[in-house]
């Protein structure tokens, strides 16, 4: 049982009470969604109009009116979500939850995200905090109205939540910026690779992007101006909660000009991934007053959407992953109780913050955050860092953004001129963002705050911080950074792929995705000028695999030496290389990949170290060992197939073979030796997971706030992508959050889709009602059209004052 389960044990004297209580306990904290209700602090009547999903269509007279009833339905269907992610950024889980999340509460309080926040809502203009205001106005409105029907997880930990305040709102967005960004965790891990068997080993080991990937701005793109100018820790911890920082480079967007679609108008396609939760990171939501007129996906907590339409242009997003965090080795006055850092030098003053975190049924734990010029000292919060030199982060994130700001001018933007100045706010996190319009018009465009580096630093390992010599020298001007405008070849597509061709001047990343998705997304585009709406829906189903196609030839080419092995190489060689849960084929290659993976790198590295390449905390995709693997397999003479504690000298025929034959052994052993059953929805399943309560360990609590195991598609690499860890094969943990396709032609045709449904509170009928769909990819109307949403209503709520 996890310390969270145990801390939560006593609690299940509630769960019978509960289960006494029967229907109506659980009803009590479902929202009002029909009739008329009064809440304080509107000018006017609100229409909240649902469909039969439960997505609401706000219509509003005034904009403080239209963001306020929008925090009220946020917190209908969203509030327990709203308050765990309010905790987590600003480190008051363990007040709540125990001593389990204290090193969760102590990481949030030392990387500073409520600081950040704070400094945010100083820095951005007066009609952003005015809506910031009024959505807090909303929340707390629904709070002060529902204090005897609170949902479930309130009832069972036992408190009530606090005032909604804006910084709520904004540190929420510093902490979904830390998942997007894992090269921090890279940096460390490449210092290990190079203390334990040196530099070549690293860089085979995390090889460079492949030249025969796509990347998404080429240099003849009209947008190349540059060309003419170890302990259970807080980092641990949260990994568990939100998922782990980098395992989250996933995403696919994609626009297609007219001249290549069947309608003559652009198509916009985007899916998210993110780490599997319930209920979603997202909620669907249309909002229509004031100066918004605008449909797509918003987050619970946070005002308007952050990917949709509005009535003149549509945007999508994937993670840029550009290199915005460094660590720098510090020089400390005294190890045990510093006061000063060096830096050039001389003596610089430690900024120390003097935190308190409450824990509840405990004492309070005191934290000392020791804060230099690059930012706070991180060893005590990270496992890796607790036996090393003093060792600050810095990060974009913590250097002052208007990320709130941003999203508010491109709710509003109409067009491409309006939609790149709203980008030029976006500092964190580094995106890349399609955008199309009912004109025509398709473009690309790359955000962020991205450092530019001295030249004898790439940000790839720890640096020393008081020379001065590593110092950031600025950032990349907003111009200069990666942008394409409506290109000849008539499409832009993005997977976390490359960006740019090593011939840009400033340096964005040495770690990209290593490009599968991005190069059969543009084979399929490429191949296609006729592009219908049916196709996007093919495309984003998709689950070829080509690392599969790439790596199976040397598979079948094993001699087989029994009738099992042949039997099992029959079945490898019928498989048409899609990760559909039927395929046989599929499970076969797949274990082979993870024992080839194995049986090649357990003598190169020490065992822990290898656990963290391939799982653990930094490689959970096979961002790196794909490739590794691929060009390691191309080699047969490459040294590394060679076992160096036998006496002989192995092959790689017989790696391969011995693998297949672990493979068959494992697959055997927990599915029977009946092969027809291994199909690849038994192995590869998904979990859809509440935090905390889905994770306590506690079978009643997890029946209740989790749904699954059930069968998913796809692997790590497939366009429709549902990733899996090397540590726990094969069960998801990452993959398409949300999905739209909107059509430039005919905003009506749109359609959209969550992974859950958009209700937060167990046993509703929509918290999951959308899951079978997303399994299959299919989808539901995105409803724009005041007309169409009525047609399509199944609640009429009006708020009024």
């Amino acid at each position: 049982m996890s310390r969270i389960g145990k801390v939560l044990l006593g609690l299940l004297v509630i769960l019978i009470i509960l289960a006494a209580g029967g229907v109506w306990y659980v009803r009590r904290a479902w929202p009002q969604v029909s009739g008329t209700l009064s809440v304080a602090g509107l000018s006017a009547p609100v229409r909240v109009v649902r469909d039969k999903w439960g997505v609401p269509q706000i219509y509003a007279q005034n904009d403080h009116d239209l963001i306020m009833a929008q925090g009220y339905v946020h917190a209908q269907d969203r509030l327990w979500q709203m308050e765990f992610s309010r905790r987590v950024g600003n480190g008051t889980l363990s007040a709540v939850i125990g001593k389990a999340t204290v090193g969760t509460d102590q990481f949030a309080r030392t990387i500073g995200w409520r600081r950040s926040a704070e400094q945010e809502l100083k820095d951005i203009d007066d009609n952003s905090r005015a809506l910031l205001t009024a959505y807090s106005d909303g929340v707390n409105a629904f709070i002060n109205s529902h204090k005897g029907n609170l949902p479930l997880e309130f009832t069972i930990l036992r408190f009530s939540p606090e005032p909604w305040t804006p910084i709520d709102t904004l540190v929420w967005g510093e902490v979904v910026t830390y998942s997007l960004a894992g090269n921090s965790r890279l940096e460390l891990l490449r210092s290990q690779i190079v203390a334990a068997a040196g530099e070549d080993a690293a860089t085979k080991m995390l090889p460079p992007y492949g030249a025969d990937r796509p990347i998404i701005v080429p240099p003849e793109a009209n947008g190349y101006a540059w060309l003419h100018d170890a302990r259970f820790t807080g980092y641990d911890g949260l990994d568990a909660l939100l998922g782990e920082p980098g395992s989250s480079w996933g995403s696919n967007d994609w626009v297609i000009s007219g001249s290549r679609s069947a309608t003559g108008k652009p198509f916009l396609a985007n899916d998210v991934h993110l780490a599997l939760n319930l209920p979603s990171i997202w909620y669907q939501i249309g909002l229509h007053g004031g100066n918004y007129d605008v449909v797509g996906f918003s987050f619970p907590g946070v005002p308007l959407t952050i990917i949709g339409h509005n009535s003149r242009i549509a945007w999508g997003s994937s993670n840029q992953n550009p290199d915005v965090q460094d660590f720098y080795i510090e020089k400390l006055n005294d190890p045990k109780s510093p006061t000063q850092y060096q830096f050039k030098g001389a003596w610089q003053d430690l900024k120390i913050i003097k935190e308190t975190i409450t824990v509840k049924n405990n004492p309070d734990v005191a934290v000392n955050v020791l804060l230099t010029q690059h930012g706070p000292i991180m060893n005590d919060v990270i496992g890796d860092l607790q036996n090393t030199e003093p060792m600050s982060i810095r990060w974009t994130a913590n250097e002052n953004n208007r990320l709130f700001q941003s999203i508010v001018m491109i709710n509003r933007a109409s067009n491409w001129d309006e939609f790149r100045t709203a980008a030029s706010y976006w500092d964190v996190p580094s995106q890349n963002f399609v955008y199309a319009d009912v004109d025509g018009n398709i473009g690309y465009q790359a955000t962020g705050k991205i450092p530019i580096r001295p030249a004898n630093d790439q940000g790839l390992l720890p640096m020393p911080g008081w020379t001065g010599e590593n110092e950031w020298e600025g950032y990349i001007p907003f111009d200069k950074l990666p942008f394409s405008f409506n290109p000849s070849v008539g499409f832009l597509a993005t997977a976390n792929n490359k960006v740019v061709s090593d011939d840009y001047p400033y340096h964005l990343s040495y770690e990209w995705d290593p490009g599968f998705r991005a190069k059969r997304i543009t084979d399929m585009l490429s191949a296609n000028n006729h592009v219908s709406l049916d196709d996007i829906k093919a495309m984003q189903a998709d689950t070829y695999s080509l690392p599969a196609e790439g790596l199976r030839p040397y598979l079948l080419a094993v001699k087989p030496e029994n009738d099992r092995e042949q039997r099992a190489l029959d079945q490898v060689k019928a498989w048409d290389l899609r990760y559909e849960t039927d395929r046989v084929g599929a499970s076969i290659y797949q274990q082979w990949y993870w024992y080839l993976v194995r049986n090649i790198m357990n003598d190169e590295l020490n065992k822990g170290l290898v656990d963290k390449y391939l799982a653990g905390q930094f490689e959970r995709h096979g961002a790196f060992q794909v490739p590794l693997v691929t060009n390691l397999m191309a080699n047969p003479s490459d040294p590394w197939f060679d076992d160096h504690t036998t006496p002989q000298v192995e092959t790689r025929e017989q790696i391969a073979h011995k693998s297949l034959v672990d493979a068959l052994d494992a697959l055997s052993k927990k599915y029977g030796d009946d092969m027809s059953q291994w199909n690849w929805g038994r192995l590869h399943t998904a979990t859809l997971v509440e935090a905390p309560l889905g994770q306590s360990g506690i079978a009643p609590l997890e029946r209740i706030f989790n749904v699954g195991p059930f069968p998913v598609r796809g692997d790590n690499f497939t366009v429709d992508a549902s990733s899996f860890a090397f540590n726990a094969p094969f069960e998801m943990i990452h993959g398409a959050s949300q999905r739209q396709i909107v059509d430039l032609s005919n905003l009506a045709n749109s359609v959209s889709i969550l992974g859950t449904g958009q209700s937060g509170l167990p046993f509703n009928p929509h918290r999951t009602d959308m899951t079978a769909m997303w399994q299959n990819v299919e989808y539901i109307p995105m409803l724009f059209d005041s007309k169409e949403v009525d047609a399509n209503a199944d609640a009429v709520l009006t708020l009024t004052p």
